[in-house]
């Protein structure tokens, strides 16, 4: 299973993840860390989904980069 720490900073990636990404791919990777979340840690091999935690948790949202348009 996985610990609280990482489980707590999939679910708020998961949430930024629309954010950072508006539209159709910020919704995939949301829907893709819920579901790792709830199923995909049972396989092993969270190396990727916890570089893409890290990846979504420190990249600025859309609505905060200047220039920016949302695509949504």
């Amino acid at each position: 299973m996985t610990d609280h720490r990482s489980r707590t900073q999939l679910r708020a990636a998961a949430f930024r993840a629309r954010l950072v990404y508006p539209g159709p791919a910020g919704e995939l990777i949301a829907r893709e860390l819920l579901s790792w979340d709830e199923f995909g840690h049972r396989l092993g091999g969270n190396r990727m989904i916890m570089r893409l935690v890290e990846h979504v948790l420190w990249t600025p949202a859309a609505d905060l980069v200047p220039g920016h348009a949302d695509v949504a």
